[in-house]
């Protein structure tokens, strides 16, 4: 899922007046600024190509898209490179007077409602927010989400219903783990109705759970389950270990847990395995990042774990997925380390 980075905006402007006031926004707000190459000027880059081109090479390459100019011009460009809400940049509009700011494209997980907020309290303006969320004021699934960096099972769909449910005033529950409290009171949580337990539960026509577990208890109404990345594994393995095993193996160690495989944030090796293809496999597959560490950085921690003399021969250090993973996870470490055909997984949980 896409958020707005500062260091991830493109602005698109077309006239004099544009620039005007992209200069105004730059100043506070750092972007790469685009225009046509008879208004370049210092601080700008002509665009790559026509208008149509440049847009369509930063829809990929950015996080945010901006243009100031009408919104026809902005849509008709758009129109041919649209995927969906989940995956296109956020995209925002501003007329050159700066009078307007628009959401216009992926407004919840991309965070254009978010940026056009931003933007228009730049200008001193009132931002123009559609999605019926918003209007409505209350909270939405896919926003949720992304506050907490969480994942679902079948998350479109979810996102579709629950979000109709809370614009209808349907009775959307909100239950989540005991550990995960502090993170879910930061997060925009209104028009669901908060529930302490799942063994007593109110008058509802759904519910909605955060949690890392990997089942819950059977629940008499329709529910969805909401899974924060919080787990970090560490992994040590021979070379050219295939990914299946790796994979087999970060499962069991899941299971033992009685945490949800959503729940992975990143994978973790030394530096010697940057290159190593069952973990870049696995990374991709559980599209999460893989983490390198120096030998140096792995040494400070590797007192703190079982060594073998044979790995540290081998990579310089006496353990790897032990070290890699309290430096993920700051000393956070769960359960006992896997070791199994030449494969050693140690997960943590980030706070």
């Amino acid at each position: 899922m896409n958020t707005v980075k500062p260091d991830g905006i493109a602005l698109f402007c077309l006239t004099p007046g544009g620039v005007a006031l992209a200069k105004r926004l730059t100043a506070v707000q750092p972007m790469t600024c685009l225009t046509r190459e008879a208004l370049v000027e210092e601080g700008f880059l002509a665009f790559d190509g026509s208008f149509a081109q440049s847009v369509q090479q930063a829809f990929s390459r950015y996080s945010a898209l901006i243009f100031i100019g009408a919104t026809g011009i902005a849509v008709r460009v758009l129109a041919p490179l649209l995927v969906d809400k989940f995956h296109d940049p956020a995209v925002v509009v501003i007329d050159e007077r700066g009078k307007h700011v628009i959401s216009l494209l992926s407004g919840h997980i991309g965070g254009a409602n978010t940026l056009a907020r931003h933007l228009a309290s730049i200008l001193g303006v009132d931002p123009v927010i559609t999605t019926a969320t918003d209007v409505n004021e209350v909270a939405a699934l896919d926003t949720l989400a992304c506050q907490l960096n969480a994942r679902m099972l079948d998350f479109r769909m979810a996102v579709k219903t629950v979000n109709q449910m809370l614009v209808s005033q349907q009775r959307v529950g909100l239950w989540w783990d005991e550990s995960l409290a502090d993170e879910v009171s930061r997060c925009d949580r209104r028009g669901f109705i908060t529930v302490s337990c799942l063994d007593a539960l109110p008058e509802l026509d759904a519910l909605v759970c955060i949690t890392l577990r990997d089942t819950l208890p059977e629940l008499p109404l329709p529910h969805w389950k909401l899974v924060p990345r919080r787990i970090v594994a560490g992994i040590g393995c021979r070379r050219d270990t295939p990914c299946a095993l790796i994979s087999q193996l970060l499962s069991r160690q899941f299971a033992a847990q009685r945490l949800d495989p959503l729940a992975l944030k990143a994978i973790g090796s030394i530096v010697v395995k940057q290159d190593e293809p069952g973990l870049i496999e696995l990374a991709r597959a559980a599209d999460v990042p893989f983490e390198i560490f120096s030998v140096a950085a792995l040494c400070e921690h590797q007192h703190r774990f079982p060594a073998s003399q044979f790995v540290k021969q081998t990579v310089g250090v006496g353990s790897v997925s032990g070290p890699a993973a309290w430096l993920m996870s700051d000393g956070h470490l769960i359960g006992e380390t896997l070791r199994e055909q030449g494969v050693t997984i140690t997960l943590g949980v980030t706070h």
